[in-house]
């Protein structure tokens, strides 16, 4: 038996589980430890910084909201003073920017193309307008963090869902540096509790690997398992006797959606944008509060009083004793610089320009857009939006790809049908401005084309094969009176002209 145990110094096979075990448990330990210090690194990294930052600017959370006024102190250094107007003005272009985008993009619902109709009527039933909803504010999320995540699963009911995680919640560990492939991701996220009367937050890390899900409790920097909830796995399948059986799907169940392949989130292109439209607003209105009462004042001859007093017996009422002393005549002046409201508008103007420019969105406003704009006109306006929209749908198309392989095992592990390697085709409808006129006359004259291919570029058309079967009714419906018709002629050709035949 020398030499079949893998351990030096065991000799019976007891000894040799236990020891096995005991290294199983030591591993386990060490992956403890490992993903403690991940998570970790997680909440302390630019990339959840830039993340909060994009999500917390589209909530209306933005450094204007903390901005104090300062005045040279003591030594050249800036101090904070509390007497000056400090108005705080917010003009979020940014999630104005976010919305279009995401509207843009994701407004219309999404439209299915495959041969096979049971799979098309299928995969409507489950990317139906809740789902839309769902990948609406995926879509959103990946905006504002670089990246967005759909988690499927099944519900109470055992009826596929999708559930969104956010992109601050998913930690992520991939198997290859492309990020094509998930080995495991914890899922961070925190819930409000009552310990006796005190409501407290408490935080959860859930583990998710192929072998499951293991559930653990974030506290001081641990991950302490939660006794709560037992380690479990993706599927439960229960047959007619009452036994349950626990499964898992072959793959992780998490389909990453990003805004880009670099997960850069929108907010790094126009943050210092939208803090120069706030900061501009925010002092415009300073500096026209800025009166009598609250400018520099200069006084003459005038003594024997604190000036914080005087400045409070101004506030209060709005006058001023001046007198003349020693043949020196008394007075009392302003130091009074012109706000010119042009330049500032000047500057809102190029700071509005600029972040639609760099965030690649529209102005609907656009001068191009006045006394009835022709098609060229309207795409020109939307060149910049279209360079992210072709980007994100690239993103998004191979999300779907992995999302489908999902909705398949499920068709197939529900008895409706196996549809491994059907062709599917996922078409995002993009609510573009058009010249409608323009594009009907031009697919009218485009005879060259099929009808199915016309029909689907017209503007007043959601469901294409809805159209085709419509049309199809139609002709049908025609034809049949057609031939009643000429089924009445041959009978008695007399009686249509009122003669005798």
């Amino acid at each position: 038996m020398t030499g079949y145990f893998p351990y030096q110094g065991i000799k019976t096979e007891s000894e040799y589980l236990s020891v096995v075990i005991d290294d199983a448990a030591k591993s386990i330990l060490s992956d403890i430890k490992v993903l403690e210090k991940e998570i970790q690194k997680f909440k302390k990294s630019d990339k959840l910084k830039w993340i909060k930052t994009g999500v917390n600017y589209y909530d209306g959370e933005q450094d204007i909201t903390k901005r104090e006024r300062k005045v040279i102190g003591k030594g050249g250094r800036l101090e904070s003073v509390k007497n000056l107007p400090n108005n705080k003005v917010l003009d979020n272009q940014y999630a104005k920017l976010v919305d279009q985008k995401v509207n843009y993009q994701l407004g219309k619902p999404l439209t299915i193309e495959t041969e096979n109709k049971t799979y098309l009527k299928l995969l409507q039933n489950v990317f139906n307008k809740r789902f839309h909803r769902t990948l609406k504010n995926i879509g959103e999320d990946a905006l504002n963090g670089g990246i967005s995540y759909l988690y499927p699963y099944y519900n109470e009911f055992g009826v596929l869902a999708f559930k969104h995680f956010k992109s601050y919640e998913v930690l992520p560990f991939w198997k290859d540096a492309d990020k094509t492939e998930l080995h495991s991701f914890v899922h961070l996220y925190t819930i409000n509790t009552y310990e006796g009367e005190t409501e407290v937050v408490k935080e959860y890390a859930d583990y998710y690997t192929l072998n499951g899900v293991t559930r653990y409790v974030w506290f001081n920097g641990r991950l302490i398992p939660d006794v709560e909830k037992q380690p479990s796995s993706y599927l439960t399948v229960i047959d007619d006797e009452g036994n349950t059986q626990a499964l898992n799907w072959q793959r992780i169940p998490l389909i990453p959606f990003r805004f880009n392949n670099r997960e850069s989130p929108l907010i790094k292109r126009v943050k210092s944008l939208q803090d120069g439209i706030n900061t501009m607003l925010s002092d415009f209105q300073n500096n026209m509060e800025e009166d009598a009462r609250s400018t520099i004042l200069v006084l003459h001859n005038y003594d024997g009083q604190d000036l914080g007093e005087f400045r409070r017996n101004l506030a209060q009422y709005g006058a001023v004793k001046v007198r003349s002393a020693d043949g020196a005549k008394g007075g009392l002046e302003t130091l009074y610089i012109e706000v010119n409201k042009d330049n500032y508008e000047s500057i809102l103007k190029l700071f509005k320009k600029a972040l639609i420019e760099n965030g690649r969105g529209y102005d609907s406003k656009d001068d191009r857009m006045s006394n009835n704009p022709n098609q060229m006109n309207i795409q020109s306006m939307y060149s910049d939006i279209e360079l992210d929209a072709n980007g994100i749908e690239t993103e998004f198309q191979a999300s779907f790809e992995e999302l489908l392989w999902f909705v398949n095992q499920h068709l197939a592990n529900t008895g409706q049908g196996d549809f491994e390697g059907e062709s599917v085709k996922f078409i995002f409808n993009r609510d573009t401005l058009v010249n409608e006129s323009e594009v009907i006359e031009s697919l009218n004259k485009s005879t060259d084309l099929s009808l199915e291919t016309r029909i689907s570029q017209h503007p007043y058309v959601d469901d294409v094969q809805r159209e085709l079967d419509r049309i199809k009714k139609e002709r049908n419906e025609r034809m049949n009176e057609y031939d009643g018709y000429r089924a009445t002629f041959r009978r008695n050709p007399g009686e249509l002209d009122g003669q005798e035949s």
